[in-house]
């Protein structure tokens, strides 16, 4: 199996050795850099450039600068989709955002992980687990996604929020970790 299937696969891999993988990477963050430097009132040419980082897009979406994103191809976004200012997403899997989705300044989505155990660790080998946001959901400032984790439709994770494990849909969830604290 190829890293980048084990990469897909959410098995240990070698993303900091493989060849491709490194290749796939600049090309991305390459990409990734040409689009922070496209004047902001240019909203054509950084939709233009976005629709050529991410694996798929709607076609109303704006994603505010600075972004930044390991691979690009992994990321999927609805129609409507809105995220405000220095978002990252570490995409070594697969990363699917629904309709409606608006997401607050300096909020990060992590698929990357990596083994507890220091030798393993050690050699390089990580592990991406895919995350999927649900539709209508707001996701305030400063929040983290952790990998694996699903936020199901008609959500609100509060700001400042750490998201480890599962949120149901029809939820408001906050904290650190973050939990659901009322039905909505």
């Amino acid at each position: 199996m190829k890293e980048k299937e084990k990469m897909l696969a959410g098995d240990l891999y070698d993303g900091a050795t493989n060849k491709e993988l490194i290749k796939e990477l600049y090309q991305a963050k390459d990409l990734c850099y040409e689009y922070n430097q496209i004047k902001p009132s240019n909203i054509k040419q950084r939709k233009e450039i976005m629709k050529k980082i991410l694996g798929a897009t709607k076609e109303n979406f704006l994603i505010e600068q600075p972004f930044m994103c390991d691979y690009g191809y992994n990321i999927d976004i609805g129609e409507n989709f809105y995220a405000n200012h220095n978002m990252i997403i570490l995409d070594g899997n697969k990363v699917k955002f629904g309709d409606n989705v608006f997401i607050a300044p300096n909020c990060s989505f992590y698929t990357a992980g990596h083994p507890l155990d220091y030798v393993i660790r050690n050699k390089g080998l990580e592990y991406a687990k895919p995350i999927e946001v649900g539709d209508n959901v707001w996701i305030g400032g400063n929040v983290v996604v952790l990998p694996g984790v699903t936020i199901g439709n008609n959500c609100v994770i509060g700001a400042g929020s750490i998201v480890t494990k599962d949120i149901p849909d029809n939820s408001l969830a906050v904290g650190n970790p973050c939990r659901v604290i009322k039905k909505l």
